[in-house]
């Protein structure tokens, strides 16, 4: 029982209630039977047993009968006050016979065994709660392993350094909001999404078959919500047209809006602090920041991700901090990527060290010189 209920003022609370359960039982089992006694009716005096006359001597009834007479049943019923209470609730129970001196005896025994119990586990609980608390006076622990640093200089105490949260992980809950859609960035993008489908119609049908559906505006504004940012209108025009799936960039492969929310909200996870000081905060050369947007993934951890602030493309992998050169070269934008995507696969060419190429219908990419 000790095990199932760990707080003490608990089993303190329960060792007092089984203890005014036991004393009520002794107390109404020690009490005399509610059975109403005979009542001994007086002999007739000599002089009421014998009259002068001779006649057969005559017995008073007792008790007397009162002056005004007796109440039959019915005058009875007249006063009594109704109840609105079930007949088996206000019936008065049987008396029943008094138990006999060995029963009475042996529960009286067995009643303060059990008094004596509780009595024993109550004191022996607040002896535990006030000797082996675990704090002495001033609020100093009493018991508790001791490191050898306490030991040797107990007066010098390092105070662990607070822990500053990374304000981008935890945005203010706000309601979704439809943004209009740019016609310049919406046509640029489109443009080379026109060369990128063409390529692949031709060289890699089953990547080209791969292609996602467009998203809807509707759930792009909800993750925009739920992540206290905005996508990039570049990023945001792409997955108008295509809401993940299809060609790989870089080698990795390209996450829908719902794969971008919840890849932010794992690596928040992971790390949702800031880990340099206010005064020297540097969000771009940490491991990860919540401004940023992770748009692919290549299964091992690792995501190119685009700065939602300065808009230009990093990868971040490892423990490492943010590199803004993927493929060894600078990106300003995600539609840099995609217009460099698409040069590559028409011209044979490459993006830093990675060059596109089909491999029985399906775009690859191999790493051309060191990385």
């Amino acid at each position: 029982m000790s095990r199932l209920i760990t707080s003490r003022w608990v089993r303190l609370a329960l060792a007092m209630a089984v203890v005014t359960a036991v004393v009520v039982a002794v107390l109404r089992l020690r009490r005399p039977s509610s059975a109403r006694r005979p009542v001994a009716v007086p002999e007739p005096t000599r002089a009421e047993a014998v009259p002068r006359t001779g006649a057969a001597p005559k017995v008073k009834a007792w008790p007397p009968a009162p002056i005004l007479g007796t109440p039959n049943p019915e005058i009875l019923r007249g006063y009594a006050t109704p109840t609105k209470l079930p007949h088996f609730l206000t019936r008065r129970p049987a008396p029943r016979p008094p138990l006999d001196h060995a029963t009475r005896r042996l529960l009286t025994r067995w009643g303060a065994v059990v008094c004596a119990l509780c009595l024993l586990a109550v004191c022996a609980q607040f002896l535990e709660s006030t000797v082996f608390s675990g704090r002495g006076h001033a609020g100093e622990p009493v018991f508790g392993p001791v490191t050898r640093a306490q030991e040797l200089a107990p007066e010098v105490q390092e105070t662990p350094a607070p822990v500053v949260l990374d304000a981008d992980c935890h945005p203010a809950v706000r309601r979704p909001q439809l943004r209009a859609r740019s016609p310049r960035v919406t046509r640029a993008v489109n443009r080379q999404w026109v060369r990128i489908e063409r390529w692949l119609r031709v060289n890699a049908p089953r990547t080209y078959g791969a292609l996602a559906a467009p998203a809807r505006p509707g759930t792009i504004a909800v993750a925009e919500a739920q992540m206290g940012l905005r996508l990039p209108e570049d990023l945001r025009a792409s997955l108008l047209r295509h809401n993940g799936g299809g060609p790989s960039l870089l080698g990795e492969d390209p996450l829908g809006v719902r794969g971008i929310r919840d890849s932010w909200r794992m690596l928040c996870e992971v790390d949702g602090t800031d880990d340099h000081p206010a005064d020297e905060k540097d969000e771009r050369s940490e491991w990860w920041d919540g401004r940023m947007v992770p748009f692919t993934a290549d299964g091992t951890g690792c995501h190119l991700l685009v700065d939602s602030v300065m808009r230009d493309v990093g990868r971040s992998c490892d423990d490492s901090p943010i590199g803004f050169t993927p493929g060894g070269v600078r990106v300003r934008s995600y539609y840099a990527l995609l217009k460099a995507t698409a040069d590559a696969l028409e011209t044979g060419g490459s993006i830093g060290y990675w060059r596109p190429r089909a491999v029985e219908g399906v775009l690859d990419w191999d790493i051309v010189g060191s990385p």
